[in-house]
């Protein structure tokens, strides 16, 4: 496919430890039959720590001290950690809780776009409180936790650096540490202590859709950025001043073995054998603990089928135990409620199996009672309950806790001129150069001069939130407008203003149209912004909504002008399609905040001497086929489009061969697990059946009726031709149910997402329209359309979202019909879209 005239190929520093120990290594191994017992784990497998960090004994006596004054209640308290929009300070106090964090979508008064000032002033009324000793309580600051996984990402004007899987083509261990500090530096400004960073995952199925925070599926390169992002966050051991000032308590994250479930299913199964976990899935975490990390977070994915969150092989025989970590763990969101015999309110087995802090978001309150009474009957032994509030104490003294004024009277705390400071933005700058990979350049189409006619084109020419992704802001990265981002430079404006300082002239067209034709074209586009497993995918074919870019990339290339395709994605996809139709492309990743980079790349004042050249190198294998999601280096009949460690620079002779786009036949590629209606189509298995009160229709062609002709369907527009359902139901019973095979809504609920709706109200409702989902136990509840929508925007398209929890008493179990939507009084309605998304805003039921 690619014939290479002058190219060589450099692997990134450091040999792959799959390729050179475990030949094959993605293979995994059969998961043990249901009811044998868990797989052992070999220590002798796992490596040692090479250097155990000395107990400090002054800090030893004073969490001997404290915990010698602790009351019961006090110490059940500190191993819980609520939510900020769950909780207030005086709850925080009266209830002694360890910490508190910010999720995804929570924010002060549940505002993610809220003022840096309102966070600080939050952060300070919780610490406040938590410090309060009236009534005689011991007085432990509590700890403020947040998700800084590319910046201070959930603040408004904070820097925004590129998500992990760029920085991981970047393969420059200094700049990390680097991009860590300003991280921990940014954080600092609002108060907060903790960041849940970095994710040491490793990647081995582009499926997953959290691929885009793994920096490699080379496990060497996550264990040499471990040590580095973890000393930039909280300063190197033996620094006088590490964790403090400008430090941020780190969290090492996910243990262990998320990046290798079974077809990349977050919170999936991983089946991988003890040698695997141990040198590929668990490479970042020797080195972590070497450098002192304070915390690690359990994953929520199952070993064998036993879930981490309650795996005490793992979380204590092998990480504190046999690696000697002593910080505390802490789970992940509701995570021990999926462990067996758990529900979210209570789950001794976790606190026993080693994880020391719950992260009860929304459960905290039942979870606090039930664990006070868990301690009293003895399911959690009073010795480990001890064990777990040592640990948490020993971070806190060790990061200055008791010794530290309010956050807004700390070094840098309210100086929000640092925040996305010049200086800051710079090496986020830095990183998106060095993160690119040039993986076509045919007919030396770059560096385009700086002097030329340049036409910037496509849907995410001119969009900051698509190009930082996921967890920017919002928990999804959705929902963002440009005002939300003061500081940043889409890549549009990028290009415009390096060709424009030099004379040339630079024109944005979303669709492609110019006036005059350009001497070159820049198209961007890719994925839009997702997080976790709102990501995952049936396959790695890079799918838009419409083919809207292809069309556009062929009309350029057909009036003969030269055509340049930034690709912005969380993963390497299957894009033969685009390659075909581009002179030129790049795969940029998701840059975030500082879309100048790839302007300082792209464009030169000197073609002949460009100032910057491609130095990113692929840490993922990039697919040949939509089916090529497990995809390695080292894996038996290795076969990639472009292997790990490929990239262009501007002294490559490279061409690309036209490369086939039979696979596009693949490209249905909506996941039956999350989507349920796409485009007016129902997504297989899933089908639409009307119903009235003589019975069901399943619809098969694009118009139908019920039995009775109660209900009748067509199509309509939503946006393109017939990408919508209309409904048509007479004064009398009807209804439309999104009928398919039984699906697990669990974890789903479990994290908060919500049933989605595009829908339109055609003529006002004459009476109650229900909506429910349909299962085998539990989904108990209905929710009235007319207090979801808006019933007084007739004839406009609404984005309605409902908590998946809102439908249940309990925790929606196997799902049969994700959508039963029913009236005795008729109605008029058409739909767009069914699925499940983020939850935005406040968590609230209708």
């Amino acid at each position: 496919m690619i014939t290479t005239l002058e190219h060589s190929t450099r692997l990134l520093i450091g040999a792959s430890i799959c390729a050179l120990l475990l030949a094959g290594c993605s293979g995994q191994t059969p998961q043990a039959p249901s009811g044998e017992p868990p797989v052992l784990i070999e220590l002798d497998e796992w490596p040692a720590i090479e250097a155990r960090r000395a107990p400090d004994d002054e800090i030893e006596r004073q969490v001997d001290e404290l915990l010698r004054t602790m009351t019961l209640e006090e110490k059940v308290g500190q191993i819980i950690q609520a939510d900020i929009g769950s909780v207030t300070p005086a709850e925080a106090r009266d209830y002694h809780l360890g910490s508190v964090l910010n999720g995804g979508n929570s924010a002060p008064g549940g505002n993610v776009r809220a003022a840096p000032e309102e966070w600080l002033a939050l952060a300070d009324a919780f610490f406040d409180a938590s410090v309060d000793r009236r009534s005689g309580r011991s007085a432990i600051p509590l700890l403020w936790g947040t998700d800084a996984v590319h910046g201070h990402n959930n603040v408004v004007g904070a820097t925004l650096f590129p998500h992990n899987i760029g920085l991981g083509a970047a393969n420059d261990v200094d700049l990390l540490r680097r991009i860590a500090e300003i991280t921990a530096f940014e954080t600092t400004v609002t108060g907060m202590d903790w960041s849940f960073a970095p994710t040491l995952a490793v990647a081995r199925n582009d499926r997953w859709g959290r691929t885009y925070e793994s920096y490699s599926e080379d496990p060497g390169i996550v264990e040499r950025y471990a040590r580095s992002v973890i000393e930039g966050l909280q300063g190197a051991l033996g620094e006088p001043d590490r964790l403090m000032g400008e430090r941020v308590i780190a969290t090492a994250k996910h243990f262990v073995g998320d990046g290798g479930t079974i077809d990349g299913l977050d919170q999936g199964n991983n089946v991988s054998g003890n040698r695997e976990l141990a040198l590929v899935h668990a490479a970042g975490y020797p080195p972590a603990i070497e450098a002192g990390v304070e915390t690690i977070m359990a994953s929520f994915n199952a070993w064998h089928g036993r879930k981490l969150h309650g795996h005490a092989g793992l979380l204590t025989d092998v990480l504190k135990n046999h690696w000697g970590f002593d910080g505390f763990v802490v789970g992940d969101w509701n995570g021990h409620g999926q462990v067996a015999g758990c529900r979210t309110d209570e789950c001794p087995a976790a606190i026993n199996a080693g994880v020391d802090m719950f992260m009860a978001p929304d459960s905290w309150k039942a979870l606090y009672g039930n664990t006070l009474e868990n301690v009293r009957r003895g399911d959690i032994p009073a010795a480990r309950l001890d064990d777990a509030v040592r640990r948490i104490l020993r971070v806190k003294l060790r990061a200055g806790l008791f010794g530290k004024p309010r956050p807004s009277s700390r070094p840098y705390a309210g100086r929000f001129e640092l925040l996305g400071s010049a200086a800051h933005r710079a090496v986020a700058r830095e990183a998106v150069r060095k993160s690119l990979v040039l993986l076509k350049n045919d007919n030396t189409v770059l560096p385009i001069a700086a002097d030329a006619r340049v036409l910037v084109a496509g849907p995410a020419a001119d969009d900051v939130g698509r190009q930082s992704g996921g967890w920017t802001l919002s928990w999804q990265g959705t929902g963002n407008a440009r005002a939300d981002f003061p500081g940043a430079t889409s890549i549009w404006e990028g290009i415009r203003d390096a060709v424009t300082a030099h004379g040339g002239s630079a024109e944005l067209s979303a669709d492609g149209s110019y006036g005059t034709k350009p001497d070159v074209a820049v198209v961007v586009f890719g994925e839009r912004p997702y997080a976790e497993f709102e990501g995952d995918r049936p396959n790695v074919a890079f799918v838009y909504d419409g083919d809207e870019h292809l069309d556009t990339l062929e009309r350029l290339r057909s009036a003969g002008i030269p055509v340049v395709s930034v690709f912005l994605s969380g993963r390497p996809l299957w894009v033969n399609r685009e390659l075909n139709r581009s002179d030129a492309f790049v795969a940029a990743w998701l840059p975030g905040s500082e879309g100048g980079g790839l302007a300082d790349v792209l464009i030169a004042a000197d073609p002949s001497q460009p100032q910057y050249d491609f130095t990113g190198r692929l840490s993922f294998s990039w697919p040949a086929a939509p089916d090529d999601a497990e995809l390695n280096l080292g894996d038996e009949d290795y076969a990639p489009l472009f292997a790990f460690g490929y990239g262009l620079d501007y002294g490559s002779q490279t061409v690309v061969d036209t490369l086939p786009e039979s696979a596009a036949a693949t490209l249905a590629a909506d996941d039956p697990a999350n989507r349920f209606l796409v485009r007016g189509r129902a997504v297989p298995p899933w089908q639409m059946v009307l119903s009235d009160r003589a019975g069901e229709t399943v619809v098969t062609a694009g118009t139908a009726r019920s039995t009775l002709g109660t209900l009748e369907f067509s199509r309509v527009d939503y946006g393109a031709q017939e990408d919508a359902i209309a409904l048509r139901a007479g004064p009398t019973h009807a209804g439309l149910l999104l009928r398919g095979t039984a699906t697990d809504l669990a974890r789903a609920a479990n994290a908060d997402l919500s049933l989605q709706l595009i829908l339109r109200i055609d003529r006002p409702l004459d009476g109650p329209v229900s909506l429910r989902l349909g299962c085998a136990g539990g989904c108990d509840r209905t929710i009235e359309l007319g207090k979801l929508a808006d019933p007084a925007a007739v004839g406009v398209w609404q984005d309605l979202r409902v908590p998946l929890k809102c439908f249940s008493s309990d925790t929606p179990g196997q799902v049969t019909e994700a959508l039963r939507l029913e009236s005795d009084t008729g109605f008029d309605l058409s739909l767009h879209r069914v699925a499940l998304g983020s939850t935005e805003g406040e968590l609230r039921c209708p």
